[in-house]
């Protein structure tokens, strides 16, 4: 039996969140929003699979209106993803149950307006359409006011700034929101959980490792965290985050509802000895924000390339959009960000080229060769 959690009940449409209501599952499109019969698609195949919501992005206006077409081929309620530009919260709020903004994107528009201001009217413009709001901190996009002023404490950073915007809106009188906090190491996901709820335990949880790759990497990486977390009463709804084809994009929610029954059952998994050791492939999911299929087709194409290294110490990112991509790949040894034609290649947060998606294997070979066995430097692998 899952333990009680203490946080407060919440409404997304019909759906009741937190307190003592079931840990909902829910997942993103994996698309892009405009591309309405691919992204009706995903829809299709996440409401098959049994999900309690689903998540689409926006990102101009060309996106709304598919996004308000869409909504009209589902039952499930439907959460909206404000991308850089928050200001399209009044065109889409009538027209779906929850609005998800990300405080490290919000400086990004209308710079002269304080960030407090920003989150308010989004509060208004939720209110006035009785949707829900989720403040998503995501670790490779923190606000840069937050990395300045926990530039030795990473979790910190990420939890002091989920805090704030919690007072924000508890200020503003807006009280039907949840907060996720996220990060492509589960250990960060669990730590950064734990003392976001010791803080604020009244505020509803959504759970997730971001970027958490390929399975079954990925599901071990997504059920570390949620068995540290799920099992402490943290959580009321999850993601998992898969890098699968499009059409298996069920799969994110079976997994998701089998680690909560696991849980529930008392079947936990040890984490194998080793498991953060060796070479660590971080991928994303992919979402409506990715501008070019092949990045699927991309992340399998490193994975198998680099299997020569799996003894070493590295990490890799693969990553599909230049929303999260570029701050995604700055603490990975390697970074590809994908574009529309082309990839960027990083080494840590410096840019070593752009390629062509043809291209960039051979360079990610040449860089990552250089790292494990670097010129009149001998590095063995771990033990």
């Amino acid at each position: 039996m899952l333990p009680p959690r203490k946080t407060r009940s919440i409404q997304v449409g019909p759906l009741s969140l937190g307190g003592s209501n079931p840990i909902a599952v829910q997942s993103m499109a994996a698309t892009q929003t405009r591309d309405e019969k691919a992204t009706g698609r995903q829809i299709e195949l996440l409401s098959a699979a049994g999900a309690d919501l689903i998540r689409i992005a926006v990102d101009s206006t060309r996106d709304v209106e598919s996004l308000i077409r869409l909504c009209s081929t589902t039952d499930v309620p439907i959460s909206v993803d404000l991308q850089e530009n928050y200001r399209l919260a009044e065109s889409v709020a009538p027209h779906v149950q929850k609005i998800r903004y990300n405080p490290g994107h919000l400086h990004h528009h209308e710079k002269e307006t304080p960030i407090a201001e920003k989150v308010r009217w989004i509060a208004q413009v939720a209110q006035a359409n009785d949707c829900a709001v989720r403040i998503g901190v995501n670790a490779g996009s923190i606000a840069p006011e937050y990395d300045e002023a926990h530039a030795n404490d990473h979790v910190g950073a990420i939890v002091s700034c989920a805090v704030d915007h919690c007072q924000i809106l508890d200020d503003a009188g807006f009280y039907n929101y949840l907060v996720s906090i996220k990060d492509s190491d589960p250990r960060l996901v669990i730590e950064a959980n734990e003392r976001f709820a010791k803080q604020r335990p009244d505020v509803p949880l959504h759970l997730g490792v971001t970027e958490a790759g390929m399975p079954p990497d990925g599901v071990i990486k997504t059920r570390i965290a949620f068995e540290q977390l799920v099992a402490q009463g943290i959580g009321d709804t999850l993601r998992v985050s898969l890098t699968v084809p499009f059409e298996n994009k069920g799969q994110e929610i079976e997994v998701g509802r089998q680690i909560l029954t696991d849980i529930e059952a008392g079947r936990f998994r040890s984490v194998p000895k080793g498991f953060f050791d060796g070479l660590n492939i971080i991928a994303c999911p992919s979402c409506s924000r990715v501008e070019n299929d092949r990045f699927i087709e991309l992340a399998e194409e490193v994975k198998a390339l680099t299997v020569y290294a799996e003894d070493h110490d590295v990490t890799i990112a693969v990553m599909g959009c230049r929303v999260n991509g570029p701050g995604e790949t700055d603490d990975a040894d390697l970074g590809l960000w994908c574009g529309p034609s082309t990839v960027n290649l990083k080494r840590g947060p410096q840019t070593v080229g752009t390629y062509s998606y043809d291209e960039v294997l051979g360079a990610l070979k040449q860089e990552l060769d250089r790292i494990i066995d670097p010129p009149g430097v001998t590095i063995a692998p771990h033990e």
